[in-house]
């Protein structure tokens, strides 16, 4: 890197003592016009810039983390290391996919992010491992372990981690402003989510936005209430999402509470199918009775529960979802989807 600093810079200095012997020689030729030396230089600064590579140095800039620490980027990162699948992602969305250079265990999309080398998990990072790889930003959750010996040793480290859509859209821009990326770029992408969003939106029957909806995002089981990005999402569907915003995005549910609450449609990622069938008294809920328990694949819950670039195809599943659970239901005499409890 010295060494290539260092020819860069001796060739800027070789056009600058080109240009103050072509500044002599319009001073010493009066009879030539000094507009035609002005065309030379700039066609000397043209060919430096475009032959020689140079470039002005990007200025630093300081952004907001999530606890609202100021973090200073001194110049466009071009190793990075994410340690958040929707972090991951949202470097991708944003055309930065190929400054990545290690990645928590978690991240698989794009595909091209495979073969980045992986370095622990957000819980358990390899702190060896990361240092190794010289990264100039390190991208983290705010509950990532390690987070402070990474800055200890010296590394850049930015805390960010979406819980809604208010936070996804934050999260985006930040991103884009460390990576030195035009906020037009981010707001390009954001604009893209919410038009798939509202496309999921409009999709969905009248009978499918009278359903309540109990929304399971691990087998603890934890479930998104309406505060979280997948409650807001259902919310701006129309739809009742039994765990209320008081409890928190992602609370830890009392199966009981699911019992009494009694959800039309329940949505879950496939490993919590096999739980939910040893729960007590789980076999009289109505979804379950009914059938219109929506169980999604592993790689259909990543886009369900990641807070990021797939907002967008996550809410289109939730929208099926919805649509076909309605289709298969009874329908009471107020045209509301219901099922009798035997």
């Amino acid at each position: 890197m010295a060494e290539c600093l260092q020819t860069r810079m001796g060739s800027l200095a070789t056009s600058q003592g080109l240009t103050r012997r072509l500044n002599d020689r319009a001073e010493d030729h009066t009879g030539v016009s000094t507009c035609t030396f002005k065309t030379v230089l700039r066609a000397v600064f043209v060919v430096c810039v475009c032959v020689l590579g140079w470039v002005p140095a990007a200025q630093a800039l300081t952004v907001l983390d999530d606890r609202q620490h100021k973090v200073e980027i001194t110049q466009a990162p071009q190793r990075i290391v994410s340690l958040l699948p929707s972090l991951t992602e949202t470097v991708c969305a944003l055309n930065q996919c190929h400054k990545l250079v290690g990645l928590d265990r978690y991240s698989n999309w794009p595909e091209s992010v495979k073969a980045v080398p992986r370095v622990g998990g957000g819980l358990d990072p390899n702190i060896e491992r990361i240092v190794s790889l010289k990264p100039d930003l390190v991208l983290a959750a705010g509950s990532t372990r390690g987070a402070d010996r990474l800055q200890a040793l010296g590394l850049t480290v930015l805390r960010l981690e979406p819980r809604n859509h208010a936070d996804a859209q934050r999260v985006l821009r930040t991103v884009a402003q460390a990576l030195h990326v035009p906020a037009a770029d981010s707001d390009r992408v954001w604009q893209g989510i919410q038009l798939g969003v509202q496309a999921a939106v409009q999709s969905l029957s009248a009978r499918a936005r009278q359903q309540r909806v109990y929304f399971e995002v691990s087998p603890a089981p934890y479930g998104a209430s309406e505060s979280s990005f997948m409650g807001e999402t259902l919310t701006r569907m129309g739809v009742a999402n039994i765990l209320p915003a008081s409890m928190g995005p992602f609370p830890q549910v009392n199966p009981e509470w699911v019992v009494k609450s009694q959800p039309d449609v329940i949505m879950a990622g496939d490993s919590s199918r096999a739980s939910m069938l040893q729960r007590p008294g789980w076999s009289r809920l109505r979804a379950m009775q009914g059938q219109r328990l929506c169980v999604f694949k592993p790689d259909e819950s990543d886009m369900l529960v990641r807070a990021g670039p797939r907002m967008a195809e996550g809410a289109r599943l939730m929208a099926d979802c919805l649509n076909r659970a309605a289709a298969e239901a009874p329908v009471s005499a107020d045209n509301r989807p219901t099922e009798a409890v035997k």
